[in-house]
């Protein structure tokens, strides 16, 4: 009977024993998962208002957050991937907008920075954030009428309201304006040229 107890009661504090290790193990491995979590989140917002103050070097009145090129953040070990997308295949505004991002996180004290450029999903005007097209309008230019379409791809022409005088009696004057993403446009109330954000 002793021995029956005794081997009931080794058994038990084994067990209590391998169930608050165990306890134990799973709270330190949910804990250092959570402090890792709250500490990317963390850094990642960090990295984010750093990022997306850096300008388009075009239209330096926008960002690329405003744009809506900065896709994603990703960490990895102490280097921070800075993933974007072009405005279109082969937009020379690209490189200058890479070397940028670089510089602002290395002036904060992060050396380790990778820009990652991708191209599906394709950019679109949809993309850009409603301050940005205030921001055009208020440089002069107009903002895409609109959602991305093919007509767009056809060049058909839209009613594009002037950015100077709010006058929708405008006309196209050409397909390319100062870039290849823009198209001139005259107003005929104010005579004022003016480029129009093509809608794509």
């Amino acid at each position: 009977m002793l021995s029956i107890s005794l081997h009931q009661y080794i058994n038990t504090s084994v067990y209590q024993y391998i169930s608050t290790s165990i306890h134990q193990y799973i709270s330190i491995s949910v804990y250092q998962y959570i402090c890792t979590s709250i500490h990317q989140y963390i850094n990642t917002s960090v990295y984010h208002n750093i990022v997306s103050a850096v300008q388009d070097p075009e239209i330096p009145v926008l960002t690329i957050e405003d744009l809506g090129i900065l896709r994603d953040i990703r960490i990895e070990g102490e280097t921070i991937e800075i993933v974007i997308t072009p405005t279109y295949s082969g937009c020379p505004a690209m490189d200058m907008i890479a070397v940028n991002i670089r510089a602002a996180l290395q002036a904060h004290g992060y050396e380790k920075v990778k820009v990652t450029t991708v191209l599906d999903p394709p950019w679109t005007t949809d993309w850009l954030s409603e301050d940005g097209k205030a921001k055009l309008r208020e440089y002069g230019i107009a903002p895409p009428v609109g959602t991305a379409n093919k007509n767009a791809l056809l060049g058909e022409e839209k009613k594009v309201p002037c950015p100077h005088c709010g006058s929708g009696d405008t006309e196209l004057i050409s397909l390319f304006g100062s870039t290849a993403c823009k198209s001139l446009y005259r107003c005929k109330a104010c005579l004022e040229p003016f480029d129009y954000f093509k809608c794509h």
